[in-house]
Protein backbone atom coordinates (compact mmCIF):
# COMPACT_ATOMS: atom_id res chain seq x y z
CA UNK A 1 0.00 0.00 0.00
CA UNK A 2 1.23 3.50 -0.80
CA UNK A 3 0.30 6.87 0.65
CA UNK A 4 0.32 10.34 -0.83
CA UNK A 5 0.03 13.33 1.51
CA UNK A 6 -1.29 16.53 -0.01
CA UNK A 7 -0.82 19.70 2.03
CA UNK A 8 -4.46 20.69 1.72
CA UNK A 9 -7.76 19.88 3.36
CA UNK A 10 -9.07 16.41 2.50
CA UNK A 11 -11.89 17.71 0.33
CA UNK A 12 -9.56 19.92 -1.73
CA UNK A 13 -6.87 17.27 -1.96
CA UNK A 14 -9.29 14.68 -3.31
CA UNK A 15 -10.78 17.15 -5.78
CA UNK A 16 -7.28 17.85 -7.07
CA UNK A 17 -6.64 14.14 -7.50
CA UNK A 18 -9.81 13.43 -9.46
CA UNK A 19 -9.29 16.60 -11.52
CA UNK A 20 -5.80 15.30 -12.33
CA UNK A 21 -7.21 11.93 -13.37
CA UNK A 22 -9.67 13.68 -15.65
CA UNK A 23 -7.25 16.20 -17.14
CA UNK A 24 -4.56 13.59 -17.77
CA UNK A 25 -7.04 11.46 -19.68
CA UNK A 26 -6.62 8.47 -17.38
CA UNK A 27 -10.34 8.52 -16.80
CA UNK A 28 -13.00 9.84 -19.15
CA UNK A 29 -15.37 10.92 -16.39
CA UNK A 30 -15.76 11.28 -12.65
CA UNK A 31 -18.89 10.12 -10.81
CA UNK A 32 -19.34 12.23 -7.70
CA UNK A 33 -21.69 14.19 -5.50
CA UNK A 34 -22.14 17.74 -6.76
CA UNK A 35 -23.46 20.90 -5.15
CA UNK A 36 -25.35 23.72 -6.85
CA UNK A 37 -23.78 26.93 -5.54
CA UNK A 38 -27.00 28.92 -6.09
CA UNK A 39 -29.54 26.64 -4.48
CA UNK A 40 -27.27 24.68 -2.15
CA UNK A 41 -28.84 21.44 -3.36
CA UNK A 42 -26.90 18.25 -4.03
CA UNK A 43 -27.09 15.66 -6.77
CA UNK A 44 -25.03 12.85 -8.24
CA UNK A 45 -23.37 13.52 -11.56
CA UNK A 46 -20.91 12.36 -14.18
CA UNK A 47 -18.32 15.05 -14.82
CA UNK A 48 -16.38 14.94 -18.07
CA UNK A 49 -14.89 18.45 -18.29
CA UNK A 50 -12.48 20.32 -16.03
CA UNK A 51 -14.94 23.18 -15.57
CA UNK A 52 -17.42 20.76 -14.09
CA UNK A 53 -15.08 19.95 -11.23
CA UNK A 54 -16.06 23.22 -9.53
CA UNK A 55 -19.37 21.65 -8.57
CA UNK A 56 -17.87 18.38 -7.26
CA UNK A 57 -18.30 17.76 -3.52
CA UNK A 58 -17.06 14.17 -3.27
CA UNK A 59 -16.73 14.11 0.53
CA UNK A 60 -19.95 15.88 1.50
CA UNK A 61 -21.84 13.99 4.26
CA UNK A 62 -24.91 13.75 2.08
CA UNK A 63 -26.67 10.78 0.46
CA UNK A 64 -29.26 11.92 -2.08
CA UNK A 65 -29.51 8.38 -3.41
CA UNK A 66 -27.30 5.41 -2.74
CA UNK A 67 -24.57 6.05 -5.32
CA UNK A 68 -23.83 2.34 -5.60
CA UNK A 69 -27.39 1.79 -6.80
CA UNK A 70 -27.11 4.63 -9.32
CA UNK A 71 -23.70 3.48 -10.54
CA UNK A 72 -25.03 0.02 -11.31
CA UNK A 73 -27.41 1.55 -13.85
CA UNK A 74 -24.55 2.49 -16.18
CA UNK A 75 -21.72 0.11 -15.22
CA UNK A 76 -19.59 -1.07 -16.85
CA UNK A 77 -18.77 2.15 -18.71
CA UNK A 78 -17.18 1.95 -22.16
CA UNK A 79 -14.11 3.88 -20.95
CA UNK A 80 -12.39 4.12 -17.55
CA UNK A 81 -14.10 6.35 -15.01
CA UNK A 82 -13.38 7.27 -11.39
CA UNK A 83 -16.22 6.92 -8.88
CA UNK A 84 -16.35 8.34 -5.37
CA UNK A 85 -18.52 6.21 -3.10
CA UNK A 86 -19.07 6.05 0.61
CA UNK A 87 -18.11 2.66 2.10
CA UNK A 88 -21.74 1.43 2.28
CA UNK A 89 -22.35 2.62 -1.29
CA UNK A 90 -19.33 0.69 -2.48
CA UNK A 91 -20.51 -2.42 -0.64
CA UNK A 92 -23.96 -1.99 -2.19
CA UNK A 93 -22.42 -1.78 -5.65
CA UNK A 94 -20.43 -4.96 -5.00
CA UNK A 95 -23.62 -6.75 -3.95
CA UNK A 96 -25.38 -5.59 -7.12
CA UNK A 97 -22.41 -6.68 -9.23
CA UNK A 98 -22.75 -10.15 -7.71
CA UNK A 99 -26.32 -10.12 -9.02
CA UNK A 100 -25.11 -9.14 -12.49
CA UNK A 101 -26.47 -5.62 -12.05
CA UNK A 102 -23.13 -3.89 -12.40
CA UNK A 103 -19.47 -4.55 -13.09
CA UNK A 104 -16.16 -3.26 -11.78
CA UNK A 105 -14.71 -3.23 -15.29
CA UNK A 106 -13.30 0.18 -16.25
CA UNK A 107 -14.02 1.59 -12.79
CA UNK A 108 -11.53 3.14 -10.36
CA UNK A 109 -13.16 3.13 -6.93
CA UNK A 110 -12.41 5.90 -4.45
CA UNK A 111 -13.82 5.92 -0.93
CA UNK A 112 -13.13 7.41 2.47
CA UNK A 113 -13.16 6.53 6.15
CA UNK A 114 -16.68 7.77 6.68
CA UNK A 115 -18.06 9.95 9.44
CA UNK A 116 -21.61 9.17 8.33
CA UNK A 117 -24.18 11.21 6.45
CA UNK A 118 -26.61 13.76 7.79
CA UNK A 119 -30.32 13.12 8.00
CA UNK A 120 -32.51 14.16 5.09
CA UNK A 121 -34.16 16.85 7.25
CA UNK A 122 -30.79 18.36 8.07
CA UNK A 123 -29.75 18.47 4.42
CA UNK A 124 -33.08 19.82 3.17
CA UNK A 125 -33.20 22.55 5.81
CA UNK A 126 -29.79 23.85 4.79
CA UNK A 127 -26.22 22.77 5.09
CA UNK A 128 -24.04 25.87 4.95
CA UNK A 129 -20.30 26.24 5.49
CA UNK A 130 -20.71 26.58 9.26
CA UNK A 131 -22.50 23.25 9.41
CA UNK A 132 -19.83 21.67 7.20
CA UNK A 133 -17.16 22.86 9.62
CA UNK A 134 -19.09 21.52 12.61
CA UNK A 135 -19.52 18.14 10.92
CA UNK A 136 -15.86 17.97 9.94
CA UNK A 137 -14.72 18.82 13.48
CA UNK A 138 -16.65 15.83 14.78
CA UNK A 139 -15.50 13.57 11.95
CA UNK A 140 -11.81 14.42 12.16
CA UNK A 141 -11.86 14.03 15.95
CA UNK A 142 -13.39 10.57 15.63
CA UNK A 143 -16.68 11.68 17.17
CA UNK A 144 -20.24 11.03 16.04
CA UNK A 145 -22.04 14.15 14.83
CA UNK A 146 -25.45 14.32 16.56
CA UNK A 147 -27.31 14.93 13.28
CA UNK A 148 -26.03 11.91 11.40
CA UNK A 149 -28.41 9.12 10.49
CA UNK A 150 -29.11 6.57 13.20
CA UNK A 151 -27.72 3.76 11.05
CA UNK A 152 -24.55 5.79 10.41
CA UNK A 153 -24.10 6.36 14.13
CA UNK A 154 -24.21 2.57 14.55
CA UNK A 155 -22.18 1.64 11.46
CA UNK A 156 -19.03 -0.37 12.18
CA UNK A 157 -18.03 -0.73 8.52
CA UNK A 158 -16.97 2.87 7.98
CA UNK A 159 -13.49 1.93 6.69
CA UNK A 160 -13.72 0.92 3.00
CA UNK A 161 -13.06 -2.77 2.49
CA UNK A 162 -12.21 -2.92 -1.17
CA UNK A 163 -11.64 0.54 -2.62
CA UNK A 164 -8.75 1.20 -4.99
CA UNK A 165 -8.14 4.50 -3.20
CA UNK A 166 -8.99 5.49 0.38
CA UNK A 167 -9.02 9.02 1.78
CA UNK A 168 -8.49 9.09 5.54
CA UNK A 169 -11.07 11.31 7.24
CA UNK A 170 -12.77 9.78 10.29
CA UNK A 171 -10.44 10.06 13.25
CA UNK A 172 -7.75 11.72 11.12
CA UNK A 173 -7.04 14.76 13.29
CA UNK A 174 -5.15 16.74 10.62
CA UNK A 175 -7.63 16.01 7.81
CA UNK A 176 -8.59 19.68 7.79
CA UNK A 177 -5.14 20.69 6.58
CA UNK A 178 -3.70 17.52 5.02
CA UNK A 179 -5.21 14.99 2.66
CA UNK A 180 -3.97 11.46 3.26
CA UNK A 181 -4.58 9.37 0.15
CA UNK A 182 -3.96 5.61 0.29
CA UNK A 183 -3.35 3.77 -2.97
CA UNK A 184 -4.55 0.25 -2.22
CA UNK A 185 -4.21 -1.46 -5.60
CA UNK A 186 -1.93 -1.60 -8.61
CA UNK A 187 -4.64 0.15 -10.59
CA UNK A 188 -4.64 3.05 -8.12
CA UNK A 189 -0.85 3.39 -8.21
CA UNK A 190 -0.85 3.39 -12.00
CA UNK A 191 -3.65 5.95 -12.23
CA UNK A 192 -2.09 8.32 -9.66
CA UNK A 193 1.37 8.36 -11.23
CA UNK A 194 2.61 11.93 -11.47
CA UNK A 195 0.12 13.32 -8.96
CA UNK A 196 1.49 15.12 -5.89
CA UNK A 197 4.62 14.14 -4.02
CA UNK A 198 6.12 10.69 -4.45
CA UNK A 199 4.02 8.14 -2.58
CA UNK A 200 5.47 6.50 0.51
CA UNK A 201 5.08 2.80 1.20
CA UNK A 202 2.81 2.83 4.20
CA UNK A 203 -0.23 0.86 5.36
CA UNK A 204 -3.35 2.51 6.68
CA UNK A 205 -3.01 3.09 10.43
CA UNK A 206 -6.14 1.43 11.78
CA UNK A 207 -5.47 2.75 15.28
CA UNK A 208 -6.85 6.17 14.30
CA UNK A 209 -10.31 4.68 13.82
CA UNK A 210 -10.39 2.54 16.95
CA UNK A 211 -11.97 5.23 19.11
CA UNK A 212 -14.79 5.85 16.65
CA UNK A 213 -15.29 2.11 16.20
CA UNK A 214 -15.90 1.76 19.94
CA UNK A 215 -18.39 4.63 19.93
CA UNK A 216 -20.22 3.14 16.95
CA UNK A 217 -20.39 -0.26 18.66
CA UNK A 218 -22.01 1.34 21.68
CA UNK A 219 -24.49 3.17 19.43
CA UNK A 220 -25.32 -0.07 17.64
CA UNK A 221 -26.14 -1.76 20.91
CA UNK A 222 -28.43 1.14 21.82
CA UNK A 223 -30.07 1.12 18.38
CA UNK A 224 -30.66 -2.62 18.33
CA UNK A 225 -32.10 -2.49 21.82
CA UNK A 226 -34.65 0.11 20.71
CA UNK A 227 -36.09 -1.71 17.69
CA UNK A 228 -38.43 -4.67 17.87
CA UNK A 229 -37.67 -5.09 21.55
CA UNK A 230 -39.92 -6.55 24.19
CA UNK A 231 -41.77 -8.77 21.78
CA UNK A 232 -40.66 -11.31 19.26
CA UNK A 233 -41.97 -12.96 16.14
CA UNK A 234 -44.98 -11.68 14.25
CA UNK A 235 -46.16 -9.42 17.09
CA UNK A 236 -42.94 -7.40 16.84
CA UNK A 237 -43.29 -7.12 13.07
CA UNK A 238 -46.88 -5.90 13.37
CA UNK A 239 -45.99 -3.37 16.07
CA UNK A 240 -43.10 -2.00 14.00
CA UNK A 241 -44.61 -1.94 10.52
CA UNK A 242 -48.23 -1.34 11.51
CA UNK A 243 -47.91 2.33 10.52
CA UNK A 244 -46.85 1.47 6.96
CA UNK A 245 -48.75 3.46 4.32
CA UNK A 246 -47.91 1.01 1.54
CA UNK A 247 -46.01 3.58 -0.55
CA UNK A 248 -43.08 1.18 -1.20
CA UNK A 249 -40.67 4.12 -1.01
CA UNK A 250 -38.29 2.04 1.11
CA UNK A 251 -37.88 -0.52 -1.66
CA UNK A 252 -37.37 2.07 -4.41
CA UNK A 253 -34.41 3.68 -2.66
CA UNK A 254 -32.92 0.39 -1.44
CA UNK A 255 -29.72 -0.51 -3.32
CA UNK A 256 -30.20 -4.17 -2.47
CA UNK A 257 -33.86 -4.49 -3.49
CA UNK A 258 -32.63 -5.96 -6.71
CA UNK A 259 -35.59 -7.50 -8.57
CA UNK A 260 -36.00 -5.91 -11.99
CA UNK A 261 -39.76 -6.38 -11.65
CA UNK A 262 -41.08 -6.28 -8.09
CA UNK A 263 -43.62 -9.01 -7.45
CA UNK A 264 -45.39 -6.79 -4.92
CA UNK A 265 -46.01 -4.23 -7.66
CA UNK A 266 -47.04 -6.76 -10.29
CA UNK A 267 -50.50 -7.95 -11.25
CA UNK A 268 -50.01 -10.79 -8.76
CA UNK A 269 -50.94 -8.25 -6.09
CA UNK A 270 -53.74 -6.51 -7.98
CA UNK A 271 -56.39 -7.61 -5.57
CA UNK A 272 -59.89 -7.56 -7.03
CA UNK A 273 -63.34 -7.55 -5.50
CA UNK A 274 -63.66 -11.35 -5.22
CA UNK A 275 -60.47 -11.30 -3.13
CA UNK A 276 -61.75 -8.53 -0.87
CA UNK A 277 -65.13 -10.23 -0.50
CA UNK A 278 -63.48 -13.49 0.48
CA UNK A 279 -61.22 -11.78 3.00
CA UNK A 280 -64.12 -9.83 4.48
CA UNK A 281 -66.19 -12.97 4.76
CA UNK A 282 -63.41 -14.68 6.70
CA UNK A 283 -62.25 -11.76 8.87
CA UNK A 284 -65.16 -9.35 9.10
CA UNK A 285 -62.85 -6.40 8.42
CA UNK A 286 -59.90 -5.71 6.16
CA UNK A 287 -57.04 -3.29 6.38
CA UNK A 288 -56.34 -1.25 3.24
CA UNK A 289 -54.05 -1.12 1.42
CA UNK A 290 -53.61 -4.86 2.04
CA UNK A 291 -50.47 -6.96 2.36
CA UNK A 292 -48.23 -4.35 4.03
CA UNK A 293 -46.89 -6.91 6.49
CA UNK A 294 -46.34 -9.43 3.72
CA UNK A 295 -44.44 -6.78 1.75
CA UNK A 296 -41.99 -6.08 4.58
CA UNK A 297 -41.49 -9.74 5.46
CA UNK A 298 -40.91 -10.52 1.78
CA UNK A 299 -38.35 -7.74 1.49
CA UNK A 300 -36.62 -8.91 4.64
CA UNK A 301 -36.32 -12.44 3.27
CA UNK A 302 -35.02 -11.17 -0.07
CA UNK A 303 -32.28 -8.86 1.08
CA UNK A 304 -31.47 -9.63 4.69
CA UNK A 305 -28.24 -11.32 3.56
CA UNK A 306 -27.10 -8.19 1.82
CA UNK A 307 -28.36 -5.11 3.69
CA UNK A 308 -25.47 -2.65 3.87
CA UNK A 309 -27.22 -0.40 6.40
CA UNK A 310 -27.08 2.78 4.33
CA UNK A 311 -30.26 4.11 5.95
CA UNK A 312 -31.98 5.35 2.79
CA UNK A 313 -35.18 3.43 3.60
CA UNK A 314 -35.66 5.11 6.97
CA UNK A 315 -34.79 8.50 5.53
CA UNK A 316 -37.67 8.41 3.02
CA UNK A 317 -40.29 6.67 5.17
CA UNK A 318 -43.26 9.08 5.58
CA UNK A 319 -44.45 7.13 8.62
CA UNK A 320 -41.09 7.35 10.42
CA UNK A 321 -40.74 3.59 10.65
CA UNK A 322 -37.13 2.70 11.56
CA UNK A 323 -36.91 0.41 8.53
CA UNK A 324 -33.13 0.63 8.26
CA UNK A 325 -32.56 -0.15 11.92
CA UNK A 326 -34.79 -3.23 11.73
CA UNK A 327 -33.25 -4.49 8.51
CA UNK A 328 -29.72 -3.82 9.74
CA UNK A 329 -30.41 -5.76 12.94
CA UNK A 330 -32.11 -8.67 11.20
CA UNK A 331 -29.66 -8.62 8.29
CA UNK A 332 -26.61 -8.85 10.52
CA UNK A 333 -28.09 -11.76 12.43
CA UNK A 334 -28.87 -13.59 9.19
CA UNK A 335 -25.52 -12.85 7.53
CA UNK A 336 -23.63 -13.85 10.67
CA UNK A 337 -24.97 -17.41 10.37
CA UNK A 338 -23.00 -17.66 7.14
CA UNK A 339 -20.05 -15.52 8.32
CA UNK A 340 -20.98 -13.23 5.48
CA UNK A 341 -20.42 -9.48 5.33
CA UNK A 342 -22.34 -7.84 2.47
CA UNK A 343 -20.05 -6.22 -0.08
CA UNK A 344 -16.85 -7.39 1.59
CA UNK A 345 -15.49 -9.26 -1.40
CA UNK A 346 -16.68 -9.53 -5.00
CA UNK A 347 -15.51 -13.16 -5.03
CA UNK A 348 -17.61 -14.11 -2.00
CA UNK A 349 -20.83 -15.84 -3.02
CA UNK A 350 -24.18 -14.68 -1.70
CA UNK A 351 -25.24 -17.32 0.87
CA UNK A 352 -28.71 -17.83 -0.57
CA UNK A 353 -27.11 -18.79 -3.90
CA UNK A 354 -24.93 -21.54 -2.44
CA UNK A 355 -26.06 -24.97 -1.28
CA UNK A 356 -23.81 -26.87 1.11
CA UNK A 357 -24.98 -30.31 2.02
CA UNK A 358 -23.28 -30.18 5.39
CA UNK A 359 -24.98 -26.94 6.50
CA UNK A 360 -27.64 -26.84 9.21
CA UNK A 361 -27.49 -30.53 9.98
CA UNK A 362 -28.93 -29.70 13.40
CA UNK A 363 -32.31 -29.25 11.71
CA UNK A 364 -32.26 -32.75 10.25
CA UNK A 365 -34.07 -35.46 12.17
Amino acid sequence: MSRIDVQKASSKGLKELIAYLLESGRVSAVFSLRKDSKTGSYDLGLITEEAGMETAEPLAPVMIANAGQVLSSFAPPAEPIAVVLKPCELRAFIERAKREQGSLENILTISMTCGGVLTRDRVVSGFDSDKVGDYENHCFAGDIHPETRDTCKACEYFVPMNADITVSMAGQEDAGTRCHIYLNTDLAREMAKGFGPDPAEEDFDSSITEGLASKRAAEKERLYGAVMSGKGGLDAVIDTFGKCLGCHGCSRVCPICYCMICDFESRNFDNDMPYFEKELEQKGALRLPPDTMFFHIGRMIHMSFSCVGCGQCSDVCPADIPVASVFKKVGEQTAAIFEYVPGRDIEESIPVMVFKEEEFTEFID
